[in-house]
């Protein structure tokens, strides 16, 4: 019986020489892979990726100020730069952060910059060293950011979203709004399209926003003028409403 990883031959002579017969070796060993799952944020940032890919660096996006390439140099920060990305959310600490997306931005080609964002934050970072981090953070953020790039484009249209994808987005929607919508100058109560109803800002007067959940997410994150959404109330409040600066 011949086993697995040890020299097993038989010599055969051959003009006075002995040659052994092959020898049965262990298959070769291959580093191993990295395994990732494909969660609707990888599905986002796949796709938000092949799409800034497809647009070069100088197309717009929702984002005031930003094209392309400064959205894509804004989501590395976030995920390879944690000691700048702090003013993302900071006010104090913007203009340092503002200053590394610059440096990053003007210092790579754009190209390495969307592969970066393909790739996706680094294993030592929290979101690679969290189980779950990435899909409870990420969804959101990327599904926003590519409907930035979407939306900016002319001839545009709404996606269809998988069932599952739509519910994780009204729960998330739904459960963040009082602190999404904490600075609405009025009242607001959220209304997903099948009935289901979720308080925001409670003040009076009051306006009711209606929509499928991506689209009150959008509306929640401050994309009010690019929502598909209807509103219900007095016609000052909603103008209010419409203009006000949402979102985190």
């Amino acid at each position: 019986m011949v086993r697995r990883g040890l020299s097993a031959s038989i010599p055969i002579i051959r003009d006075n020489r002995f040659i052994p017969t092959p020898t049965v070796a262990d298959p070769p060993r291959h580093p191993p892979c990295r395994v990732i799952r494909v969660t609707h944020a990888r599905a986002e940032r796949e796709a938000l990726s092949d799409l800034l890919d497809t647009l070069g660096p100088d197309a717009p996006t929702l984002c005031e100020g930003w094209a392309t390439a400064d959205l894509a140099a804004h989501l590395v920060v976030r995920e390879h730069r944690p000691d700048a990305a702090g003013g993302i959310a900071i006010k104090p600490l913007a203009g340092y952060t503002e200053s590394v997306q610059n440096k990053i931005k003007s210092g790579r080609s754009y190209r390495a910059l969307v592969d970066d964002v393909r790739q996706g934050p680094p294993r030592w970072s929290p979101y690679g060293l969290v189980p779950g981090l990435d899909a409870m953070v990420n969804t959101l953020e990327f599904f926003v950011h590519h409907e930035d790039v979407r939306r900016a484009q002319p001839g545009w249209e709404p996606r269809e979203l998988p069932a599952d994808l739509a519910e994780t987005i009204w729960k998330r929607v739904s459960g963040g709004a009082r602190l999404t919508l904490r600075r609405s100058p009025v009242g607001v109560v959220l209304r997903h399209t099948d009935g289901r109803k979720a308080g925001g800002k409670k003040a009076e007067p009051h306006v009711i926003v209606s929509g499928d959940p991506a689209e009150l997410l959008l509306f929640s994150f401050g994309r009010q003028e690019h929502a598909q959404v209807t509103y219900e109330g007095d016609d000052t409040s909603i103008e209010r409403l419409r203009t006000a600066k949402l979102g985190m």
